[in-house]
């Protein structure tokens, strides 16, 4: 997660919005790594990454705050950081946690309060998901696959995982929590997902 100094709006109209994009897969290609998830929110950006090295994705950041700060600062005059601080990570294990992670990052705009569903909102990777919008950023969730025996099953399968009661009590839980926290979450996936396999 990166975040905009003092919780400033970094993003101002959907034009930044896709000048970010288009600078993720612009600087993807010098510094390879897999992006599963991601939600671009007002003032901060969550992306649910796989890296090869650590200091590739590093220098990734970098390259990209400093771009998209530039833009920032040519179109609309901006003095001083953009950004707060270094870009924060924490790891996500290759479990049924993974995708809840993923689902997490896609639902910030509704627990933001920006919109009343993720189909709503346009900057995030839920529409690959939920809907089969094309997305060449996006490297499918690890998942994801399990979820249907087509492409459509699948589509309903994550739209029920993010929407259906399963996850509507987990608004308010940070999606790094404790173990406990992860457990219980790991829990309700797996439930979930067995729940959606007798359909």
């Amino acid at each position: 997660m990166t975040r905009g100094n003092n919780r400033h709006d970094v993003f101002e109209d959907h034009e930044d919005y896709i000048y970010f994009l288009d600078l993720i897969s612009r600087f993807k290609a010098d510094h390879p790594f897999e992006l599963y998830h991601y939600c671009l929110m007002t003032n901060h950006v969550h992306l649910l990454v796989k890296t090869n090295k650590a200091s590739d994705f590093s220098a990734f950041m970098k390259k990209l705050n400093l771009a998209y700060f530039y833009h920032y600062r040519n179109v609309y005059g901006w003095t001083g950081h953009l950004w707060q601080d270094r870009f924060k990570s924490q790891p996500v294990g290759k479990d049924n946690y993974f995708i809840q992670c993923g689902k997490y990052i896609e639902l910030n705009p509704v627990r933001a309060g920006i919109v009343d569903s993720p189909d709503k909102y346009e900057y995030s990777s839920f529409g690959y998901y939920a809907n089969g919008h094309i997305n060449p950023l996006i490297t499918e969730d690890i998942f994801y696959e399990i979820m249907g025996k087509t492409k459509e099953k699948r589509q309903e399968a994550y739209k029920d995982l993010v929407i259906e009661d399963l996850i509507s009590g987990t608004f308010s839980k940070s999606v790094w929590g404790t173990n406990y926290q992860r457990y219980q979450e790991n829990k309700k996936t797996k439930r979930g997902l067995k729940e959606k396999a007798k359909r």
